[in-house]
Formats: structure tokens, C-alpha cells, sequence
């Protein structure tokens, strides 16, 4: 019989003719027993669906009556017992079930990458409503809307647009409070090229979420707002794993998670190793929208931790940098506004750390709900524990089948899965799912009955062994010791070889190259792929992984000494790839490589700290060697542990021939910490820097030697003999030179470098050098008022920034076209780009970035006549703000910002003091000249005479070696003086002004 509820009841028997049920009563009473067909439902649960909050006296023996005669009516299969009544009936003869069966499986199949099976199981599900749901049954109209939006997701991802905007208009009329159908919305307009449209949908949301909710749109919408201003991809967070096989049984344990993560914002999956935590965290996180998924398994020291989750996040470092930024508030500041659900894989091994970091990101991040897995719980109060038992004798049986077909066509049809044979090898393996599927693998060579019978014997052994072992030493170690014997002496060697490569991780694994390089073994090919045949490696994507546990276990097969070859030759062999590389991050070839060693990023790091204790003079060598790409990929302050390590293994003298090397470690040792001890690294870095008067053979190393002491040291003589004639260092040389001749105030000299060096890096292929020499050159045509000219090469340097994919750098550029917008009068352009900044900034961790867009923004809400919000940006500014050397000047204009607020109310007193307060820090600051000059300039305007005011004026431009022409802060004074003023009274005053040495312009 087939079951119909999805709009009127409808029942029919297996030749597909209707019946019926009844009066409206019984009709009732058979939709309740489907909504639950195959469970037990409680008698309570029923006279309340049948007769409300006031059942009439003798409701039970009602009840049972009505089930008696439904029986009969229809001959049903409905049990009894104490706990209620069963429909015994299979959940793919209802709709609904069967409904929610394949909305689920779309669902998966849209966010595992497969769009078109998603549209076709979707569509056949939305196919089996009839109507409209029961009016007592909300829950099935939102799960009918989930699957229409799911379903518009893959048309969308199948190239629909057009097609689909009035579908997706008509839903929001009915739904007018749906973020998500305002997003699709947004992203239908936006595929069918009407972007201009989409973008006012947003404006739409934001007006109606605000005037019915009092709320924001959430950050996903605003996220999609931001993405369809920018025109691209942004960069995506780290989504659960796309799985290749199918997820048998767990259910209950699914419907668990669900429940735990509806009341607690940490729920921890724990059990046995091998019990399948990870496959169940990840497919009880696939059906959320806002998931990032971290595997620590790979870490070797949970002080890794946070990085991990950074990396995960898409959070970089930037190619500027920032010194004093500890890892836990980059993290905390990445994610204090998201709502988000963090998925921590295998913290056993991490426990006490996995712990610290969770309890910290969910006290300050309240949006944030973890969900970890570990063979115990972290141990933090609110935590709720989802125990996951071996599978059931059914579901273990089935996975069995699956994983046997995949392997062997045709087994179930064939007639090889006896019944009993199958339940006996997954009783013999404690259910465990990894056991079982590394037995199923084995039936490529062997029938059902061997298998059972090698494994009844091997496993009576192992399962009396010590019970104090870990469980996945106990029945792990069984299953991978079986499969150890099946592999024939060279498979076995080289299985052991191959752990000398990094674990399971995405940077994990090795190359063939790597393989037959580090392992000593010629032609591996035909081993490697035996190797994967029977499960002991993952090939995908040009590189070889071992599961973890089979590599724990190869390692403990190696013999004595043979380990310690290995390393060397895995190290010589990455600081060989390293050094290649080096050169190739600063040229044309800078995208492939930068991609190529974050795949080997595991290697890269195993190698670097066998070198440390190994080998410390080669550890220099690799260190320095991978400094730049760091610096380039994010995240350099991880290496600081190392680089402390490495520093303090080589002592306070630096190897003869090595002093660079030498130098750079200590740079890297102190790029996000403080103290003392890292005070003294950092000096003996640059002592030995400042005495290098050869050409460096690494000319990065000038940028982060500025990065870490400050811009003052690219004054030093020196560098220009370091530089040499490399012709990166050289274009690089120019930049330095560049910001020299720009602080002294000669801005044509310092343009002309500028120009000088992007040519140069033109010539490399040097993204990074292109987008810092185009930011400056925009800057000065912004000073001449070539406002087209000037974003013009804003808007080229920002597309080089974002092929490097840098955040940071992308906001700067951002908030300096931003400010060229400003000069313009665009105010809501200028907001629109300041905004952007922010929210790159702050989804990247950076909060003096931050600061800086808030600055943009008050700017642009005073010049357009709104005070009072520009008073708060401005406050917001400063409260943000990170303190380091390059956030003075930032601080300073933030400061000016809120005097000439201030001013123009009429607060006179209040404007003087925000003013001093500027003067004092633009005294202090490392470009003294430049921030003296907007000091200047705003300080004219409470001269005590005109002539002063011009005196001024005069002074700024010297400082900065011009006026900026049409500043709206400065040229309608400057006007107004002329007009006070003779033209030679002026013209006195002002020369006056730019004859004053700094000292006499402080004082005046």
C-alpha cells in the first residue's frame, strides 16, 4: 500500500486503486500513525491529535476502537503495546517520509558539488505534494519551502538566472521576512545580469528586516552584499569535507547532534577510534549553512591550534604585517560577529589546549556553536557528550554490502553476502565502520567465507589482549595488522617509508617525485598503486595519503635506524624544494608556487623541525628560505615557536656565511610576540643586518627587516649594497627610496621611484610589489587632483591583491580609493568602498584595519553634513585601533576628524584640545613630516590671523612638498585667505611657512 499526506489524505492499495478510510475521525487518526509510520506513537499523543486539550471521558477506550476499525477498514498492520500504538509500514510507502528522504539526500548532494543530482531529487520530491500541508502541520510547509530554496540553489548552480527570479519573487511575497530568499533573490538577479537590482534587494532586506525585526541583515546576506559589490569570489571558509561513499545507519545518533546543538553551543562526538566520529560530525554539519571545518589530527602541539582555525577561516596575516598580534585575538576578532558553526575533528591527542581555545572563542564569540570530536570530553562547563556505540548488527551489515560492491561488482547479485557469514565478520570487528570497511576492501582477492575465516582466528587473539590499551590500539591495530600480512615485502617497505611524509592533512601526503626522492625507491609507481588497491593510501590530485592509524602502525614496522635516513632525506629534500621556490614568489611564476608549497605546507614544516634539532645550520637555510612565502601565504606568526627554537639551537653568533639566514630567524622569532627576551632577538637580528655590506641572496629580507624595526631602517646606506643588482631588490630598492624622498616632501623625486619601481616589478611578474607601487602612485595623482588617473591605478593594484588573495592589503587599496572618492564628492561611493575594507579587515582579524576604514567612514559622514555619525565612527575608530608604529598617523587624523566635528558645532574648546592631542602624537610619529602636515593644515583654521593661517599652510605644503588640490578639509580655507589677503601678503606668508624647519613649525 502507498500513503499519501502531503495535501488530503489519499490511500492506496498495491494496484494502485484508492481507499478510504473513513469520516474525518479515522482520516485524522491514519495521518498521525503516518507522520510517525514505523515508530510508536504514544496513546497521549494520539488523543491529543483527535480530540485537543479536552478529550471527552473513556478518550483510551475510544481510541482503541478507532484503531480497531482502522484496522479492519484497511487491513492494516497496526500493533499495541504499553508504550502506544505502531503502524508497521516501510517510511518510503508515505510521501512525506519519502519526501524527506531524498529533500535530505538533494540537500547533500548540493553541498557535496553535484547540482544536477540535487535538482533531480529535489524536483522528485516537490513532485509528491498534491496541496497545500494540514493546517496543523506547519513543520511540513517550511519543509517544503527548504527543499523549493534548496532546489533554486542547484538550478542556480546549473547556470539558471533569469528563469528563476519570478519564482523566487513569488516566494518572498509569501515569506517577506526570509533571508535566504532575499539571497537568492540576489544572486538570480545577479546570474541573469541585473546586478543593479540585486544590490537594491539587499537595500530592501535591510529596510523591511529593520522596520518589522528592529534587526540587521545577518552576515551571511551582508556577506553576499559585499560579494556581488566586489564582482568576485571572495574567499571561502573551510566547508566539511566532501565524502565519496555512503553514510549508512546512525540516525539516532544524527537526530541527537541536532538536538544538543538546538540548546548547548558545544557538543562534543566521543568514542572509540575507528567508531566513525568524524564521518558523523561531518554529516550532522553538511545541512548547515555556515560551517567551518578544522581537523587537528595532523598538529603535533596544540599550541597550533588557533592557527589551525585561522587557516580554516581563510584568515591570513597580510604581506604587511602586524607585530604584537597574538594568534587567540586575531581569532576572537575574526569571529566575535559571525554566527558559525566550528567543527574540531580528533582534539584527543590536544586535549588540554582544544579545550583552552573552545573556552575562550565561546565565551567572547557568542554567535559561535562548537561541535568536536574526541575520544573523551574537553571537559567545559554548558559541554553536552553525543557517545557514539559500535553500529548496530543491521547498519554494520549494510555498510559491509556497500563497501564490498565498490570493490567487487556484482557482489550482492552474485549471491556472495550470506546473511550469517556477514553478521558474524562484523561482530568478529565490534562494529566498528573503519574496521569494516578495510575487511570489505579485502574481498578483491578473497571470497566471503575466507575472509570470516582469517579473521575468526587472527581476532580471538588480539580481542584477549590488554584491556587497558586505547580502543583503537585494541581492534584498530587487529584490522590494520590483518592487511599488513596481505602486502608482499616491497609494499611493506615502502608502506614504511612512506611515513616519513606529513599525515592525512589537505598538505599532507607526498608527490610521486617526493616518493621515489625521499624513499630511495626507482619507478614506485606500479608499489603506489598496489598500495591504494588495498587501502593502506588515498590517491588523489597527483598525491599519495596514508590514513593516520595505518600510519602510526607502518611507523612502528621500521627498523631501527632506517627513521633517521628517512628524515634526512625527506629534509634535504623539502629545503632543496624551498630554496627552487624562493626566487619563483618573486616573479612571474609566484601564483603557481605560492600554490605548490601550501600543498606541501605539512612537509615544509616536518622538515624545518627535524632541522632544528638535526641539523640547525640547514633549519637557517629553510627557514630563510621560506620566510617570503609565509609572509605571502598568511599566518607567519605560527613559525614563531620554531624560529625561537631554531635561534636558540644555533646560539647568540650567527654560522659563518649564514649571518642572512641568521637574521631572518630571529625577524621570524619575533614577528607577533613581546618581552624582553624577543626585545634582545630582534636587536641582535638587526645588529647583525646593519653589518651586512654585501648583496643579499635573499632581497626579501629588507621588507621584513622594515616590518619588524620600523621604516626608519630603510634609510640606512647600507641596504643599497644589499639590494645590489638583483632586479627584484632593485625594484624594491626604488620603493624604500620612494617612501625616503616622500617623507622628506619632494614628491616628484618620490613619484618618479615610485614609477621606477613598478616597472621593475612589472618586469619580475611581482604581484605584491605591483599593488605597493600602484597604491602610491594613485596616492600622488590623487594629490593633483587626477581623480579618474588615480583610481585608475587603485583599481590595477587592487586586482593584483586580490589574485594573491590578501584581505589586508585589499582593504588598504580599498580604503584609499575610498579616500580619492572623498576628494570627488561621491560620499556614498567612498562609504560603499570604506565598508568593504571593513569587513575584509574583520573577517580577516585585522583590527587596526579596521580603525582605519571607521576613520574613512566618519570622514565621508562629516563632509556629508552628518555629524553625529561620524562622531561615532570616528570613536569606533579609536577603539579599535591596535597599537603598533604604523597606527600613529591613522590616530592622528582620527583625532583631526573629531576637532573639526567638533568645530563645526560650534565647540570650540572641545576642538582645540582634540587638536593639541593631534599635534603631541604627530610629534612622536615615524613619518614626523606628513603627519605634521594635516596637523598644520588644521590647525589653520583657529589661527589667531590670517597671515598665521597662510603661515601654516605654507608649512604643510613643504612638509608634504604640495597642497592636495581640491581637499575639502583645506581648499575652501585656503580660498577664503586669498580673498582676506593681498596676493604679495599672501604669497609672504606663505613662503614664510615653507622656509620654517620642523622644530620651528612644532613650536608655531
Amino acid at each position: 500500500m502507498r500513503f499519501g499526506i502531503l495535501g488530503p489524505l489519499d490511500v492506496r492499495a498495491p494496484d494502485g486503486s484508492p481507499l478510504d478510510p473513513g469520516g474525518p475521525r479515522p482520516r485524522a487518526l491514519l495521518t498521525l500513525l503516518l507522520l510517525d509510520a514505523g515508530r510508536t506513537v504514544s496513546a497521549e499523543r494520539l488523543i491529543d491529535g483527535l480530540y485537543g486539550e479536552d478529550p471527552p471521558a473513556g478518550a483510551a477506550n475510544a481510541l482503541q476502537s478507532q484503531i480497531s476499525r482502522l484496522r479492519k477498514r484497511l487491513d492494516l498492520d497496526i500493533g499495541s503495546g504499553p508504550a502506544g500504538y505502531r503502524l508497521a509500514v516501510a517510511p518510503d510507502a508515505v510521501d512525506l517520509h519519502r519526501f524527506e528522504r531524498l529533500a535530505r539526500e538533494g540537500r547533500q548532494a548540493l553541498t557535496t558539488g553535484d547540482p544536477a543530482r540535487a535538482a533531480a531529487l529535489l524536483r522528485e520530491g516537490l513532485g509528491l505534494w498534491r496541496g497545500p500541508a494540514p493546517a496543523d502541520l506547519p513543520r511540513l510547509d517550511e519543509l517544503r519551502l527548504g527543499a523549493t530554496q534548496d532546489r533554486i540553489e542547484a538550478d542556480l548552480a546549473l547556470g539558471g538566472g533569469a528563469g528563476l527570479v519570478a519564482e523566487v519573487r513569488e516566494l518572498l511575497a509569501l515569506h517577506p521576512l526570509s533571508e535566504r530568499l532575499y539571497g537568492l533573490l540576489m544572486r538570480t538577479l545577479h546570474a541573469a545580469g541585473r546586478s543593479a537590482e540585486a544590490l537594491q534587494v539587499y537595500e530592501e532586506a535591510r529596510r523591511t528586516l529593520a522596520d518589522e525585526l528592529g534587526a540587521d541583515p545577518s552576515a551571511d546576506l551582508a556577506a553576499l552584499h559585499l560579494e556581488l559589490l566586489q564582482g568576485q569570489e571572495p574567499v571561502r571558509v573551510r566547508g566539511v569535507p566532501a565524502q565519496l561513499t555512503r553514510f549508512v545507519g546512525r540516525t539516532d545518533e544524527l537526530s541527537r547532534i541536532d538536538e544538543l546543538l538546538a540548546g548547548a553551543r558545544l557538543v562534543t562526538v566521543t568514542g572509540p577510534g575507528g567508531a566513525g566520529k568524524t564521518r558523523l560530525a561531518c554529516e550532522a554539519a553538511r545541512s548547515r549553512t555556515d560551517v567551518c571545518y578544522v581537523e587537528l589530527a595532523p598538529l603535533t602541539e596544540g599550541t597550533r591550534i588557533p592557527y589551525a582555525i585561522l587557516t580554516a577561516l581563510g584568515v591570513r596575516e597580510g604581506l604587511r604585517g602586524r607585530q604584537g598580534t597574538d594568534a587567540m585575538d586575531r581569532l576572537t576578532a575574526a569571529l566575535e560577529d559571525r554566527e558559525l558553526l566550528l567543527v574540531l575533528d580528533n582534539c584527543e591527542h590536544v586535549i588540554a589546549d582544544a579545550a583552552r581555545v573552545t573556552g575562550l572563542l565561546l565565551g567572547a564569540c557568542p554567535g559561535l556553536r562548537v561541535l568536536a570530536t574526541s575520544r573523551e570530553g574537553l571537559g567545559l562547563t554548558g559541554e553536552a557528550l553525543c557517545p557514539v556505540p559500535p553500529l548496530a548488527s543491521g547498519p554494520a551489515a549494510q555498510l559491509f554490502r556497500d563497501r564490498a560492491a565498490a570493490v567487487r561488482p556484482g557482489f550482492a547479485a552474485h549471491g556472495h553476502a550470506r546473511v550469517a557469514v556477514i553478521d558474524d565478520i562484523c561482530a568478529a570487528l565490534d562494529g566498528l565502520p573503519l574496521a569494516i570497511e578495510l575487511a570489505a576492501a579485502r574481498l578483491r582477492t578473497l571470497t566471503v567465507d575466507e575472509l570470516a575465516e582469517r579473521l575468526g582466528d587472527r581476532f580471538r587473539v588480539l580481542s584477549r589482549g590488554d584491556r587497558t590499551k586505547a580502543p583503537r590500539h585494541r581492534t584498530l591495530r587487529a584490522v590494520v595488522e590483518w592487511s599488513w600480512e596481505l602486502l608482499d615485502r616491497e609494499e611493506r617497505d615502502l608502506a614504511c617509508r612512506l611515513t616519513v611524509f606529513a599525515g592525512s592533512g589537505l598538505s599532507g601526503g607526498a608527490t610521486l617525485d617526493a616518493v621515489e626522492e625521499v624513499c630511495g625507491i626507482p619507478y614506485p609507481e606500479d608499489l603506489l598503486a598496489s598500495l591504494a588497491e588495498k587501502s593502506f593510501l588515498e590517491a588523489a590530485d597527483g598525491r599519495y595519503r596514508m590514513l593516520e592509524t595505518i600510519r602510526a602502525f607502518c611507523a612502528e614496522q621500521l627498523q631501527d635506524g632506517v627513521l633517521g635516513e628517512l628524515r634526512d632525506a625527506h629534509a634535504a629534500y623539502f629545503l632543496h624544494l624551498a630554496e627552487e621556490a624562493e626566487p619563483q614568489l618573486r616573479g612571474h611564476g609566484q601564483l603557481p608556487w605560492l600554490a605548490r608549497l601550501s600543498a606541501e605546507q605539512g612537509n615544509l614544516d616536518a622538515a624545518l623541525r627535524h632541522l632544528v634539532g638535526a641539523a640547525p645550520h640547514d633549519g637557517l637555510r629553510l627557514m630563510a628560505a621560506l620566510s617570503w612565502f609565509w609572509r605571502l601565504h598568511g599566518l607567519a606568526g605560527e613559525r614563531v615557536p620554531l624560529a625561537r627554537a631554531l635561534v636558540d639551537a644555533v646560539g647568540p653568533t650567527p654560522p659563518r656565511g649564514l649571518e642572512e639566514e641568521y637574521a631572518l630567524c630571529g625577524l621570524n622569532a619575533v614577528l607577533s610576540v613581546t618581552g624582553d627576551e624577543d626585545e634582545d632577538r630582534l636587536e641582535r637580528a638587526d645588529q647583525v643586518l646593519a653589518t651586512i655590506d654585501r648583496q643579499l641572496r635573499l632581497p626579501f629580507t629588507v621588507v621584513l627587516w622594515t616590518l619588524a624595526v620600523g621604516p626608519e631602517r630603510s634609510r640606512d646606506e647600507r641596504v643599497r649594497a644589499q639590494v645590489g643588482d638583483d632586479p627584484w631588490g632593485q625594484a624594491l630598492l626604488g620603493i624604500g627610496l620612494g617612501f625616503q624622498e616622500q617623507f622628506a616632501g619632494r614628491p616628484a623625486a618620490s613619484e618618479a621611484l615610485f614609477a621606477q619601481a613598478l616597472e621593475g616589478f612589472r618586469q619580475t611578474g611581482d604581484r605584491w610589489g605591483m599593488a605597493n607601487s600602484l597604491d602610491q602612485l594613485g596616492m600622488f595623482a590623487d594629490w593633483r587632483g587626477e581623480r579618474t588617473r588615480a583610481l585608475e591605478l587603485l583599481d590595477e593594484a587592487l586586482r593584483h591583491a586580490r589574485e594573491l588573495a590578501a584581505p589586508e592589503e585589499t582593504a588598504d587599496l580599498l580604503c584609499r580609493r575610498g579616500a580619492v572618492l572623498l576628494r570627488s564628492s561621491r560620499y556614498e561611493e567612498a562609504i560603499a568602498d570604506f565598508t568593504r575594507a571593513g569587513d575584509l579587515a574583520r573577517a580577516a582579524g585585522a583590527p587596526e584595519k579596521v580603525a582605519g576604514a571607521y576613520w574613512g567612514m566618519g570622514d565621508a559622514a562629516r563632509l556629508a553634513g552628518d555629524r553625529a555619525r561620524a562622531r561615532e565612527y570616528y570613536e569606533t575608530a579609536l577603539g579599535t585601533n591596535a597599537r603598533s608604529w604604523y597606527s600613529v598617523g591613522q590616530t592622528v587624523h582620527v583625532f583631526l576628524g573629531l576637532g573639526r566635528t567638533a568645530l563645526a558645532e560650534g565647540r570650540t574648546e572641545e576642538a582645540d584640545d582634540w587638536f593639541r592631542q593631534a599635534r603631541t602624537l604627530s610629534t612622536d610619529g615615524v613619518a614626523q613630516g606628513l603627519e605634521l602636515a594635516v596637523v598644520a593644515e588644521a590647525l589653520a583654521s583657529r589661527a589667531e590671523g590670517p597671515e598665521q593661517a597662510v603661515t601654516l599652510l605654507g608649512a604643510a605644503s613643504a612638509l608634504r612638498g604640495r597642497l592636495i588640490v581640491d581637499d575639502p578639509d583645506v581648499t575652501p580655507l585656503e580660498q577664503r585667505l586669498r580673498r582676506m589677503l593681498a596676493p604679495e601678503v599672501f604669497k609672504k606668508a606663505f613662503e614664510l611657512g615653507g622656509s620654517l624647519r620642523e622644530a620651528a613649525i612644532v613650536d608655531l
